[in-house]
């Protein structure tokens, strides 16, 4: 292979990295602040999930996947998106992911029979809509930082 090429390869791998650090970072940071809130607690409780200090633990890899899903996304379909500002690419694409995430996560607990489940459904997508906002802004800077774009 030539070596213009691993080298081109390689910084879009490390960018590509940086976008996911920095998606995932502040997808973790927003859900610690989030999930210090009384109505987070209550949902948690609603779902018998665990404790707080888990819901920190595990909202890192959490955001470093859906960083990833957010971040190859914009990178591959950047010029299908349809605006000229990076950042705004790239929210349109984290709410698609939040979209997703919401069918694959809290639809199931509509078929385990709790009641008020529309209730939680929106909470938790209340909940979701703040981390998957700054997701996508700070990919979408970071995004514009690294390529220079207008």
């Amino acid at each position: 292979m030539n070596t213009n090429k691993k080298t081109a390869r390689m910084a879009g791998f490390l960018n590509l990295s940086k976008l996911i650090i920095g998606g995932g970072v502040v997808f973790w940071i927003t859900t610690i602040a989030i999930s210090l809130l009384p109505i987070a607690a209550e949902y948690r409780t609603s779902f018998s999930q665990a404790s707080i200090q888990t819901v920190w633990f595990a909202s890192l890899p959490a955001g470093l996947m859906m960083g990833c899903c957010v971040s190859y996304s914009l990178l591959r379909f950047f010029d299908k998106v349809p605006t000229k500002n990076p950042i705004l690419k790239s929210v349109i694409i984290s709410f698609i992911t939040l979209i997703i995430a919401t069918i694959l996560t809290l639809i199931p607990h509509s078929f385990l029979g709790q009641s008020n489940i529309l209730y939680y459904i929106l909470i938790g997508i209340m909940l979701d809509l703040p981390r998957f906002l700054f997701l996508g802004m700070v990919i979408g800077y970071l995004y514009k930082r690294l390529y220079k774009t207008a």
